[in-house]
């Protein structure tokens, strides 16, 4: 970041961005990664490439964050709920048929928590109703299905580089774009409408304004920051794997004897070792263990609130019931703390106050 700087490189697109973007496009083996401010932006680019309108429905999960939704209500589309997989909290894949009308133009699964979803069912659903996949992949950097990485299963995919994600810059996204025949328009729309890109490369001696578009890109700052990260990934998701696997082994006895569940990672998933989660059998057990916990100066929280439920998810049309799983998972959901630098000895803190905990 300081080298960025000094050379005076700090606005988008310059060399450490196109560093991010050649690693991750090698990585992951993607035609195209484009940086963006956020994961929210790289949702909205997505819902403009599509030309998503007021006339078109979009299937999302109601148990996700709000911007799954809202960069296709931006874009004046009918959003349809769909519930969860009680398991992996994964969109549910059985339920998708049901909502897929003439106007359905897109879906936008989830990989909760890094764990990717059924995306051969909905990939097969997407094929014979011509709808495309976008994957938001904010939890999933460098989880897998089936051997193929998350982020690359679908016609398009946003990942999110927030302070809360395995890999950061404090704000930042990308758009993975899977389809070639996306590439050239979402460099326009990404660059404000322009053909700016093109220009930098020598490919028109000017640019204009050719398209619709707004201000996505990513300062090099941030992506100099980012690319300190990206470099060492594979080391990051070792140490979170570590994290992860020793929650598990050390709270799996002991969930199980208490009506407590586990995260559930199906055979043929390799996660992405977000986060881990405990699912209490009731809200108000799930509110007792949070204030244990608090009491002992450790902070856990709870996650998402159905959209469905929420006051603009009502003004959409969802009521109460159209997505149970969703609803009860909502109230009994706790995040137990899981960040790059968590040591051994805090886990440690963590893992004998939840053991010492009951109801």
């Amino acid at each position: 970041m300081r080298e960025s700087v000094s050379i005076g490189q700090i606005a988008g697109d310059q060399s450490y961005s196109r560093k991010c973007q050649a690693l991750l496009e090698e990585v992951l083996g993607a035609p195209k990664v484009l940086l963006t401010t956020s994961c929210t932006h790289a949702l909205e680019l997505a819902a403009l490439l599509l030309d998503i309108g007021p006339e078109d429905e979009v299937i999302v999960p109601s148990f996700t964050f709000v911007s799954t939704a809202n960069a296709f209500v931006l874009r004046g589309a009918r959003i349809r709920f769909a519930d969860i997989r009680p398991d992996t909290l994964n969109i549910d894949e059985n339920q998708i048929e049901r909502l897929v009308t003439p106007r359905t133009r897109a879906m936008v699964p989830v990989h909760y928590a890094g764990v990717g979803c059924e995306m051969d069912t909905l990939s097969a659903i997407a094929r014979a109703h011509r709808i495309a996949i976008v994957e938001d992949n904010a939890h999933g950097l460098f989880g897998k299905y089936k051997q193929r990485w998350l982020g690359t299963l679908g016609t398009l995919a946003t990942q999110s580089f927030h302070e809360t994600k395995n890999i950061t810059c404090g704000e930042g996204g990308a758009l993975v774009v899977n389809d070639p025949a996306f590439v050239e328009r979402a460099e326009v729309m990404r660059e404000k409408g322009t053909n700016r890109s093109r220009f930098f490369r020598g490919q028109v001696d000017k640019y204009s304004w050719v398209d619709l578009g707004s201000s996505y890109v990513m300062s090099d700052v941030l992506a100099a920051f980012l690319y300190g990260q990206l470099e060492v990934w594979r080391q990051i998701q070792e140490k979170r794997r570590r994290i992860w696997q020793r929650y598990h082994a050390e709270l799996s006895e002991w969930a199980a004897a208490r009506d407590i569940r586990c995260p559930t990672v199906p055979e043929g998933c390799e996660q992405a070792y977000h986060m881990y989660a405990l699912i209490l059998p009731s809200l108000p057990i799930r509110q007792a263990l949070i204030a244990f916990l608090k009491a002992r100066g450790i902070m856990a929280v709870f996650h998402y609130l159905p959209l469905h439920l929420s006051p603009m998810g009502q003004k959409l049309g969802g009521r109460p019931g159209d997505c149970p799983v969703s609803e009860t998972v909502s109230d009994r959901l706790l995040r137990l703390p899981f960040f790059n630098s968590l040591d051994p000895a805090s886990q440690g803190r963590v893992i004998d106050a939840i053991r010492d905990f009951t109801f």
